[in-house]
């Protein structure tokens, strides 16, 4: 992993009240020390990233959007959210490109890149998500697909993060094996590298997709593997905490 700083991100999706900002705050208590060795990240519903910003801006938990508009300025769309504002509300990340809106709201490689564009722009870092779906993988095409979403979704120019979330993997019970994770990596590195060249080694790269605290530490040693984007499992203080603690640098 080199220089390369893990990064482990909580997707909270659309769960969650304001109460339950309260597991942020249980969550720092309990990774101590390793909030400084390690990039921690809770994404929580557009509704709370203000309110968990706020609560936690002395604290070593980032705040996240979970999206944001391709607009960079503000502009008459109704219902959207723009990364400026997400910065103004104190986020620091926002997820791109997730399997959900890609597939529930039919976003293209080219509309997550300007949404990474916008991010970008506004002074976050985007998280970039990439994968194949079952009929895809079951295909043979992995490499393709994979390869050709990196191509398509990541910025020209600025820093970002990509995830590689295979989408039958994700909130199920089946993830694939450490080899093809690394596999995987690997292959997205290489893509990264065809476009930014040496800069590609700095890129940090997430696996997600049923990522628990049963298997965390064995797909943290996985060589290529730079964190995780961790779904239902970041919901509650005790579950995050183990995951985040099962990383070599927590030590």
């Amino acid at each position: 992993m080199g220089s390369r700083k893990p990064l482990i991100a909580g997707n909270w999706k659309m769960h969650g009240r304001a109460a339950d900002l309260a597991e942020i705050g249980a969550l720092a208590e309990t990774i101590g020390a390793a909030g400084s060795k390690i990039d921690v990240l809770i994404c929580p519903p557009a509704a709370f990233v203000q309110s968990a910003a706020w609560q936690n801006r002395a604290g070593p938990i980032l705040i996240g959007a979970q999206d944001c508009s391709p607009n960079a300025a503000d502009a008459a769309r109704t219902g959207e959210i723009s990364a400026a504002m997400f910065a103004d509300a104190g986020a620091r990340y926002v997820i791109v490109g997730h399997s959900e809106r890609r597939q529930i709201h039919g976003e293209t490689d080219v509309l997550v890149r300007q949404k990474a564009g916008a991010a970008i722009e506004a002074g976050l870092t985007p998280i970039v998500c990439v994968g194949e779906t079952q009929a895809e993988r079951s295909a043979g095409r992995v490499a393709e697909i994979v390869s050709s979403q990196v191509r398509g979704s990541v910025p020209g120019q600025g820093a970002f993060v990509v995830a590689y979330e295979p989408v039958w993997a994700i909130g199920g019970s089946s993830t694939p094996t450490l080899a093809e994770i690394a596999e995987v990596h690997a292959l997205i590195r290489e893509t990264l590298a065809a476009q930014f060249g040496g800069q590609a080694n700095d890129m940090r790269i997430l696996y997600g997709g049923s990522v628990n605290p049963k298997n965390a530490s064995e797909i943290f040693a996985v060589d290529g593997v730079d964190g995780a984007l961790v779904g239902r499992a970041s919901l509650k203080a005790a579950d995050f905490s183990a995951i985040i603690l099962g990383h070599p640098a927590a030590a």
